[in-house]
């Protein structure tokens, strides 16, 4: 169960689907850049864009600490659609936390691996829908004892909510939005210097025009690996 503090109030929501934009970019420019970024640590290219990719449900979570095995991983900062059990559309913060080492053998397999930690704070997609391309989504890590900027862009970049909406799999759909209770993760902006994992990682998503911000923050608690 996900809970949200909204503008109208608590929301919470019992995840049933998970699914995740892959190579969403609006500009294919940058998708090809997303693509050569991931192509430098032996992820192969994708067959057709943008890609929906299914995780369990289970995996999404809003704690502070989240375990992963070994220290291949990083995150992803991405704009997350959630539907309530009504079929309403919320906008929050979410990091698609992926295996970079499994991600060079499967992107499938690897989004499976880790556990997609979700902010405690969403807004109605109605509030936000005129203005949705000012959004700005920013990520930081930290690297060598200090907290670095890792990604900064707009919504801008990506593809916008009716796209996707209409790009989504039947299985994610009711009618011609998304099927209530599921969660999707919208796609990304680039990394600053390359994609390299953190022990710890905060992002924001910040709304100029109403003058407000959704942020969250995990720390990685790197599990060892027997041998």
């Amino acid at each position: 169960m996900l809970t949200f503090d909204t503008p109208e109030g608590t929301l919470t929501v019992t995840p049933r689907r998970l699914a995740i934009a892959g190579w969403a970019g609006r500009d294919q420019g940058s998708v090809q850049h997303h693509i050569a970024e991931l192509a430098a640590i032996g992820v192969k290219p994708p067959s057709s864009v943008p890609l929906f990719y299914r995780a369990s449900a289970q995996l999404l979570t809003q704690a502070e600490n989240v375990e992963m095995l070994g220290g291949d991983g990083s995150g992803e900062a991405e704009v997350c659609l959630v539907s309530d059990e009504d079929g309403r559309l919320w906008v929050t913060l979410a990091s698609d936390h992926t295996d970079r080492k499994l991600e060079a053998v499967g992107v499938a397999e690897s989004k499976q691996l880790c556990a997609k930690p979700v902010a405690r704070q969403a807004w109605p997609l109605a509030a936000v829908r005129a203005h949705w391309d000012a959004l700005e989504l920013a990520s930081e890590i930290e690297e060598n004892g200090q907290v670095v900027s890792y990604q900064q862009g707009t919504l801008a970049e990506l593809l916008d909510v009716e796209t996707l909406l209409a790009k989504l799999p039947a299985a994610l759909k009711q009618g011609e939005s998304l099927a209530p209770d599921t969660l999707l993760l919208c796609g990304t902006v680039p990394a600053i210097g390359g994609i390299r994992p953190s022990p710890r990682f905060s992002m924001t998503l910040t709304d100029p025009v109403l003058n407000r911000r959704l942020s969250h923050r995990y720390a990685v608690i790197e599990l060892e690996v027997a041998q």
